[in-house]
């Protein structure tokens, strides 16, 4: 009888251990708690583009020949504090080229520009602070949407070249820009653990500072501020984020 009732403690005993266990990191599906506190949300987005032409025309742009490329990743970290709400961070890289060897701007069958070695290239890296909710579809646990409020730190720089000989001419940048940004997306769950995030941008508010030096003689500088109240179709973003 003692041996029946120790053996009856132990599994009582572990039963509420695996209990507390599921409650704390599983995704119940008999709750209305999308993703439960306790959790965290990593991820990354990652883009890349690149292009080659010869010989191309674009409207009133004709005989480019040159190629371009862009590339941008950004891990985030998020800790849920609370049922479907976390805060966390990303950090963002982004950089990007253009290099044309040569191009013709024609005007009309009088007038026409040619540009030849034209060289940019630029790069930003990023700090955010990052406020997530989620609401889950229904009773579905697979399906769901979320907000994410971004507070961003960047700086960046650039570099344009163009022309050669006593024709060559070279223009360095240096910025800085803080902004506020909202961006609310889907997310749908593979598994328990992992999920594909797609988001697009609606409403941000941007300020930069930028300094420019020409040909190492010339300096300006030029301050920018930015409000955007409308969904950006250019700032859609893929990731995939794991939930541990």
């Amino acid at each position: 009888m003692a041996k029946r009732t120790i053996l009856a403690i132990l599994v009582a005993l572990w039963a509420i251990v695996g209990a507390s266990a599921q409650e704390r990191f599983s995704r119940n599906l008999n709750s209305q708690t999308f993703v439960p506190k306790g959790q965290w949300v990593t991820g990354v987005n990652v883009s890349y583009s690149q292009s080659d032409n010869d010989n191309y025309q674009f409207f009133i742009v004709e005989g480019i020949n040159g190629d371009t490329y862009s590339f941008s990743v950004t891990p985030m970290a998020c800790y849920m504090f609370q049922d479907d709400l976390g805060v966390g961070g990303r950090f963002g890289y982004e950089r990007s080229r253009y290099k044309f060897d040569s191009a013709d701007l024609i005007i009309d069958s009088d007038t026409d520009y040619s540009n030849e070695n034209f060289y940019c290239i630029n790069q930003e890296y990023s700090a955010m602070g990052v406020f997530r909710n989620y609401i889950g579809i229904g009773s579905s646990k697979r399906f769901g949407f979320f907000n994410e409020v971004r507070l961003k730190f960047g700086v960046g720089q650039s570099k344009l070249t163009n022309g050669t000989g006593s024709d060559f001419t070279g223009t360095f940048e240096k910025s800085y820009s803080v902004g506020i940004g909202v961006m609310p997306g889907l997310v749908m769950f593979l598994n328990n653990y992992s999920a594909i995030e797609l988001s697009v941008g609606v409403l941000g508010f941007d300020y930069s500072h930028t300094k420019q030096t020409n040909d190492q003689i010339h300096i300006a500088n030029r301050n920018t501020k930015n409000a955007n109240f409308r969904i950006n179709l250019f700032s859609i973003s893929f990731g995939v984020a794991f939930y541990l």
